[in-house]
């Protein structure tokens, strides 16, 4: 079984099934530092978009995955260690997945490059598309996603109107709920008059639900949450909002060699260590003994967040 780079998963996913991520970007390399976001603090805050991997190899591993493991995949999707778009041969590798394999592609991007129209010619091809948008007001945005001092709102806001305009496939929202940060009814109104004019296929809610990279940054209570669902509900229709409030089921295959695997997973996607054991314990003998040796060597960390215990990568 060959080891993997630029690819891992697949990922059970409530958004997309069984999905292959692609990281192509280095790790933590992002336009925003949001508090709440579940792989720590941003350590390169850059709006420079660049060439970080050899796109052939990401095209490489996509294709040899999918046509040489006998797994399921429903979507192959950009969600790597940081901001996808700062990648500047996104467009160029989606264009030779989809000539490569037959799935569909999805990118998840934080939205804050939008208004470049590269960015955005970058994204057609793509078959369902995820934009954040947590704020509509200039204070909150900034303490809850930290953006490059470069960007400014009023630009990403305008930038994700006219991709919404131009793009094909399924456009979705995700807004992530931080208690007394984004969660006044004012603001929230807000946010969900800009999707709606989106017309987006689906809008997800979600809370932080795995260590984030503050300790203050907090899920609502449930009483607050269910009031942003029905504000979203009311304005964009049942069918088309979700909530996002629990973590994905737990990974069910180990593939390659699997302190490799386990890493480039925790990576990009902190995974319950229950879980973790579960699945290792089909290809090890003893996964307690190959965490205990990553933890050893600092590899990776065991953090207790609302309860669980989450295997998290460790950088540096």
């Amino acid at each position: 079984m060959p080891t993997f780079k630029h690819v891992f998963g697949p990922v059970m996913s409530r958004r997309l099934g069984r999905s292959l991520g692609i990281s192509n970007i280095p790790y933590k390399t992002c336009t925003y530092s949001c508090i709440y976001c579940q792989l720590g603090r941003t350590r390169n805050l850059s709006i420079e978009r660049k060439a970080f991997y050899s796109p052939e190899a990401v095209v490489s591993e996509v294709s040899k995955f999918i046509n040489n493991v006998d797994e399921r995949v429903d979507y192959v999707t950009f969600v790597p260690d940081g901001e996808p778009l700062l990648d500047i041969h996104i467009g160029q590798e989606i264009a030779e997945i989809k000539k490569s394999v037959s799935k569909p592609i999805a990118v998840l991007t934080n939205a804050s490059l939008l208004f470049r129209e590269d960015v955005r010619k970058d994204l057609l091809d793509a078959d369902l598309v995820s934009v954040k948008i947590d704020a509509l007001t200039e204070d909150v945005w900034k303490k809850v996603n930290r953006p490059h001092p470069g960007l400014k709102l009023a630009e990403i806001l305008e930038g994700i109107k006219k991709f919404a305009g131009v793009f094909k496939g399924k456009l979705v929202t995700e807004t992530m709920l931080v208690n007394d940060f984004n969660t006044r009814p004012e603001e929230l109104k807000l946010v969900v008059d800009f999707i709606r004019d989106l017309e987006p296929w689906r809008a997800y809610i979600a809370i932080p639900v795995r260590p984030p990279a503050e300790v203050y940054a907090k899920p609502p209570p449930p009483e607050r949450l269910v009031e942003a669902y029905a504000l979203f509900a009311n304005k964009l229709g049942e069918g088309s909002v979700e909530l996002l409030n629990l973590p994905e089921p737990p990974e069910l295959s180990v593939y390659g060699d699997p302190e490799v695997w386990l890493l480039n997973l925790v990576s990009v996607h902190p995974l319950r260590l229950s879980h973790a054991v579960r699945v290792l314990e089909k290809v090890v003998e003893s996964p307690e003994e190959l965490i205990q040796r990553l933890t050893d060597k600092h590899e990776i960390s065991v953090v207790t967040f609302a309860g669980e215990k989450f295997i998290v990568r460790r950088f540096g």
